[in-house]
Formats: C-alpha cells, structure tokens, sequence
C-alpha cells in the first residue's frame, strides 16, 4: 500500500490499496515523461534543490516567504494536515495549504507537477513506493531527523521510510489488516478457519446477500496474506532480492489452494466481492466478518455496527496468515523551493504531540515507540488487535520493482477464484511475468 493496506490505501489508504494494482511506469518511461515536459515550453521547469550539506537541526529557520503546499490523501488525513499547517502556522509563520491527492498516487503526480514547479514541497507516500521515489529523485533524504527516525521510531517504519541505509521519510503510521466481526451476528471471533467455515454452514444465504467471511479478492494486498502465511513471499531477502520471486513456491501455491477453497462459502465472483462492496454489506449487517484495516474502523462505527477486531484466524496448518503491513510516511520533495521550511514541517508533523493527533483522526497506530505505552493507544479497542496482527505481518517490499508485481497477482488471484485456474499454474503466470517487467527496466 486509505492504504499498511491504502494500502493499502484508499478511500484514504482503503483507496490506496485498491490503486495499487495500477501499473508503475519504468523509469525509462518516467525520464522521457520528465523529458518531454520540460522540453515543452509550456512551463518554466523547476530544477531539484540541491544542496552540499545537510541544514543543521538546531537554529534551522523556514526561508523568507515560505508557503507550503502539502499533499495528502482526502478525509481524516487530510484534516489532520489542517491541523498541523494551522499549528505550523502560529510557531513558523509559514503558511501551509493542503492539497488533497491521494498517498498512493503522490508519485506519478509529482512526476509531471514537479519539474513544471507546481508540486507539493511535502508529499505522503507509502512505504512500497520509497524506492521509486529514489530511483526517480523525486525525493529529497531526511536530512534534519533522520537520527531520531532511527532511535524513536519501530524499525519497521524507520526501515519503511529509508534506502540503502538513507533515510528519506517521516513515518506518520504503520497498519496491517485484520478480522472485523459483527458481534451481534457472532459473539465471539473464531480463532481458526475451520471455525469461520463452520459458522458460514448455518449463516450463509446468497440471495440475501449474507456471508459469513468477505475481503476483497482480486486485491493483492489482501489475499497475498494466504501465501504468505504457508510461507510464500514476494522477494526474497526480507524483501530486497529481485531476483528471487517467491509466489510460485509449493508453500505459495499451498496457501493459494486454501484461499481458493473459501469459495465454497464466499460463492461470488471476485469483483463481487471488492472492498467497497465487503465495507457496505459489513455495514448493513449482512457480512458477519471481513477482512480490512484500521481505515474502516471509523466508517462502520458511523454505520452503527455492533464490531469486533481480532488477528486473522489460523489457517488449516495452524499457521497464522501474514498480513502485509504498510508505513505511512511524509517526505520532502526534490523540486521544493523551501527545503527548510519543507523539513521542519515534516519534523514537526512527526512529532509526538502531532502524531497523537494523528491517532485521534485517523486511528492510525503512530510508529514511535514511546507512544506505544501512551494510555490512549494501548486501551483501545480498536487498536490493540492491529498490534497483535502485526507480529504475524510481513512489511510490503519498497524497493522500485514492486511496481511490477500488483497487477500480474491480482489478475492470478481473480484467474483462480473465478475461472478454476490451476494455482500452481496462475502463480507460475504471474511470477513469470514479474521476472519479464523487471528484466525489461534494466
């Protein structure tokens, strides 16, 4: 990856999630898009700021006539960059105006806005796109906090937000997904599948539209999480390795057996079963569970659903599924005209009290340590079931070839679920096609 879920993402990160199965220009194709705009005329382009050394942290002032624009997905994120802009405003003097572009499509945006000197100066991406991001210099490193995003922040979101051991982002939040239950259709979350199964057996009525488990299918993001809880991956080296694709793996394919089998009790072809569909029969208490993140939380309870949250139940081997989890972060956009007045907005966005302003928004879970014992955060209910989750998730890949690999599995997910594909064989599809896009950008 609203969205870790968006993406993820998505309808804020939900929205992203959705998105994330676009297709990612190659950088070849990025360059010539770049090319071909500033060699247009149309507008004056905007070269990258650069600069030889790092402003210092202490004394760091905005630039005369600062005036930011910042991007970020619309709905509680967005309000929350009011927020901060507005207490931006009264310590720095710098205005600051929100601009409502969605977190997952802040690249492909700034890779036309910037060089016409019309982008954000600070921008909120997920984590899976950093290395795009570097690769295509569209955003600048960290260079005012990178220090405490390592020693305050998870290592999942310092990690998230950095590159070959650069740090470029600001973590706002880290999410994965979990098990929603309607509590006045099932008093109890299953703890297995089996569980889940057997409760579909005496809920389910198709004509009504009532099921007992929904999620959105054909979406990576989200099914991937039955490949990886038997042990298939994206790529190897806890992500970073291109060159090992694990999709297709007996551990994959075993997990996508499984997925596969759910249709006995979800008999719906997938794109019947997108998030959007999942969030409103859940809404209407006909699903009894879904599987989404934390972005829906707010949603259902203005449906005035009488809901639960719980870790994913175990699948059939007794393994836990693996969530994919997402960071949420700031960065600093190469073409900014205000690089100090650009970093000491990101620094004070993440700080705790803003981050914790965040959580009250958005219930987003801030990824800064000390916050994690903050009595707002861990008593809550909504919350705690996330944190949980995450300790089963696996965080999504960020380096650039990413972008290659939403599409091709979707499609094999959707292939399996609506058409019978062999799993081994639609697995071997998309892995196939994945190793042929990343050849093809060399």
């Amino acid at each position: 990856m609203q969205t870790i879920a968006e993406s993820v993402v998505y309808n804020n990160y939900k929205g992203s999630v959705e998105k994330m199965g676009k297709k990612i220009f190659s950088f070849l194709l990025i360059g010539i898009l770049i090319f071909s705009l500033v060699g247009c005329g149309t507008k004056t382009p905007v070269e990258p700021v650069v600069t030889d050394t790092p402003p210092a942290t202490e004394g760091l002032k905005p630039e005369d006539g600062a005036k930011l624009v910042v991007w970020e997905s619309q709905g509680p994120e967005g309000e929350w960059v009011k927020y901060v802009g507005e207490k931006f405003k009264e310590k720095y003097g710098v205005e600051v105006v929100y601009e409502e572009v969605p977190q997952v499509d802040s690249l492909k945006k700034l890779t036309t806005d910037g060089p016409a000197g019309v982008g954000a100066d600070v921008f909120a991406s997920p984590h899976d796109k950093v290395g795009e991001l570097v690769a295509t210099g569209l955003a600048r490193p960290n260079e005012i906090s990178a220090e405490r995003v390592q020693n305050d922040f998870m290592k999942a979101a310092a990690d998230g937000v950095s590159m070959e051991g650069t740090v470029y982002g600001f973590p706002t939040g880290i999410e994965t997904y979990a098990l929603f239950y309607n509590k006045d259709l099932i008093a109890n979350a299953p703890a297995t599948f089996q569980e889940v199964i057997d409760f579909a057996k005496g809920y389910n009525n198709p004509k009504e539209n009532k099921y007992a488990f929904m999620w959105d299918i054909a979406n990576a993001y989200f099914s991937h999480t039955f490949i990886a809880g038997e042990g298939g991956y994206v790529f190897g080296q806890g992500g970073t390795d291109k060159t090992d694709v694990g999709l297709n793996t007996p551990a994959a394919v075993e997990g996508a057996k499984f997925m596969v089998s759910l249709k006995e009790i979800l008999p719906v072809n997938a794109a019947d079963s997108n998030s959007q569909i999942v969030d409103g029969l859940f809404s209407e208490g006909k699903a009894a569970m879904v599987m989404t993140g934390p972005w829906a939380v707010k949603g259902y309870m203005d449906a005035g659903v009488n809901f639960g949250i719980a870790p994913i139940p175990t699948l059939p081997s007794g393994k836990h599924p693996a969530s994919f989890s997402g960071i949420r972060g700031l960065f600093i956009s190469a073409y900014t005209k205000y690089p100090n007045a650009a970093q000491l907005f990101a620094e004070f966005a993440t700080t705790d009290e803003m981050l914790l302003k965040r959580f009250e928004l958005t219930k987003q879970i801030p990824p800064v340590k000390a916050l994690m014992e903050n009595e707002a955060i861990k008593n809550d209910a909504t919350v705690a079931p996330f944190l949980a989750q995450a300790q089963f998730a696996v965080p999504m890949p960020s380096i650039p070839e990413m972008g290659t690999v939403w599409d091709p599995y979707a499609a094999a997910f959707a292939l399996m679920w609506n058409e019978g594909k062999n799993p081994q064989e639609a697995l071997d599809t998309a892995a196939t096609t994945i190793k042929e896009a990343i050849s093809s950008q060399k």
